[in-house]
């Protein structure tokens, strides 16, 4: 009996030991029961980023309350590859910084200086999109939802650049599951849809933009070819492609409300724009999207030709343009893709004339444009030009740009506008520093105008591209990882909310860091939804 009872207490106390090494050992792991993950884990990341940091501009979130903020509202990430956790971490870091309280409710800002050429409460429209696309995996809604209201109500400038919000706000819906903001905002969608028609839609059924009002400046197809300084207007693959986005969002949300003839109408103006898009812009024998002025197509192949994947617009005979992406010849670089094809005439990467130029520095909004537009072309179609393992190089590159080596040596994480594609320099940060007598000039911003520049997404491509999670309005889950086989032994998102639910995606090969089995695993509010002994596509019930 005596026996008997020292050989229970022997087995507890081992199996205590057990659990607090493993802690001790794991120490982002929470436990067998609810979340994978504890937040707690992540904390020093906000601390590092806090202690570095010099803190011009703060808006309604300041440094000393971001951690606060931060642990409440965002997916945690843990994974082998600490330099792009850590750039995880820096991104929701850097959004939280951009959100501004106005008497109309919260905004979101591209810049944190106040700019000149911004619009109400410093807003800028040029990157409205993606700043729903980022935000809408926050737990607390409201942030995106005021902002979505400004745009249509609230007297943002919704049309002074190119945009895809009807898109975004559609978007942000399959995550939360929550329908009533987009078919509340339906009549201002079709308004302002109207608006781009009346403004932008030629008799040949293009849409035009000035490079300047895409948000690319200094575009080598940006007029006269050799001088890139001209914005002249021009039929282009972005804003044809924005215009489909927001139809087919439109035509989406009026099938929500069972508005058939609104539904059939947009899904007519999409399919018209697809098809002049493919008819008019394409160029057979280059294989490339281009911009096309006075009928006639530029020589140059841009980055920004990818973007029709961004929507799954291109019919799957046109995947051959993506044989470019990773080639050094074209735009594969070792600080992010170029934003034009280095074998044109026009491409440069110049320290003289604009600061913000187009015609090859990489820009991270191109880089995540195309990434998104990867990640949909390898989730929805089938082709043999390029694989997963090139999307998780590309965005472990992306990654490995957003850092900045200063004076005394330190790397530390770094978002700024536009790099050097070959030695990583932030180009507008190095000629803004000195613009005026040595210093930074007011008039284009002031002091550190482009730190923590909020106009790409990161966090979005981990969630919805690396780790695969691909929104959907029905019960069905989709998961999808775009993590090459054998490259990573585990990787968790944990914390995830969706469609109100709280999702967990992990992978552990040897089942030894989570300790909730092998493979790939999905949990659902803490409960095991399904799973695969490998990294392949689920698709999983949301029911229950």
């Amino acid at each position: 009996m005596k026996d008997r009872l020292m050989t229970k207490i022997l087995t507890i106390v081992t199996g205590c030991i057990h659990c607090i090494a493993w802690i001790f050992l794991f120490p982002g792991i929470a436990g067998a029961q609810g979340r994978v993950l504890r937040t707690e884990a992540y904390k020093h990341y906000i601390e590092s980023f806090n202690a570095g940091d010099q803190e011009l501009y703060p808006q309604y979130i300041p440094n000393d309350r971001s951690w606060e903020f931060l642990s409440k509202n965002i997916p945690l990430l843990d994974c082998p590859d600490k330099q792009l956790e850590q750039t995880y971490y820096f991104r929701w870091w850097t959004y939280r910084k951009h959100i501004r309280k106005t008497p109309e409710g919260f905004v979101i800002l591209e810049f944190l200086p106040d700019v000149s050429w911004a619009g109400k409460y410093n807003t800028i429209n040029c990157a409205a999109a993606l700043h729903v696309y980022e935000g809408r995996w926050l737990h607390d809604s409201q942030y995106v939802n005021d902002y979505a209201k400004f745009w249509y109500r609230g007297g943002g400038d919704r049309q002074a650049y190119s945009s895809w919000m009807a898109d975004a706000i559609w978007n942000q819906a399959l995550v939360t599951g929550d329908r009533r903001l987009a078919m509340d905002l339906e009549g201002d969608l079709i308004s302002d849809y109207r608006d781009w028609e009346k403004n932008r839609l030629d008799s040949n059924g293009l849409y035009w933009q000035n490079p300047g009002k895409d948000g690319m400046e200094c575009s080598i197809c940006g007029g006269v070819e050799g001088d890139q300084d001209q914005d002249r207007p021009g039929y282009r693959a972005t804003i044809n492609s924005y215009r489909y986005a927001d139809a087919m969002a439109i035509a989406r949300i009026a099938d929500w409300e069972d508005r058939k003839e609104v539904s059939a109408l947009f899904i007519e103006k999409a399919h018209a724009i697809k098809k002049n898009l493919q008819d008019r812009l394409w160029d057979d024998t280059a294989g490339f999207f281009k911009v096309m002025e006075n009928n006639k197509l530029c020589s140059a192949r841009e980055l920004h030709g990818y973007t029709p994947w961004c929507f799954d617009i291109p019919s799957k005979e046109f995947s051959r343009a993506w044989k470019f992406l990773m080639d050094p010849q074209y735009f594969y670089a070792p600080y992010g893709p170029t934003t034009a094809e280095q074998g044109s005439p026009g491409f440069r990467v110049s320290y003289e004339g604009h600061e913000c130029q187009w015609d090859g520095p990489s820009w991270p909004l191109a880089t995540s444009i195309t990434l998104t537009a990867l990640a949909n072309l390898l989730n929805d179609y089938t082709q043999t030009y390029i694989t997963r393992a090139d999307y998780f190089r590309l965005l472990l590159l992306y990654s490995r740009s957003q850092q900045r080596k200063q004076t005394d040596g330190k790397i530390v994480p770094w978002i700024d506008e536009n790099l050097n594609p070959f030695t990583g320099d932030w180009i507008s940060r190095t000629r803004l520093s000195t613009w005026e007598n040595g210093h930074w000039s007011a008039e284009k911003g002031g002091v550190e105008r482009g730190k923590d520049y909020n106009h790409s997404t990161f966090c979005d491509l981990v969630i919805t591209g690396l780790i695969g999670l691909r929104p959907g309005s029905g019960n069905t889950l989709v998961v999808n990882p775009l993590i090459p086989a054998g490259v990573w032994d585990y990787f968790c998102l944990d914390n995830l909310l969706y469609h109100g639910r709280m999702l967990t995606i992990l992978y552990d090969r040897t089942g030894d860091r989570y300790h909730r089995g092998k493979g790939l695993q999905v949990l659902v509010d803490g409960k095991r939804a399904g799973g695969a002994p490998t990294l392949k596509k689920l698709e999983l019930s949301m029911k229950g």
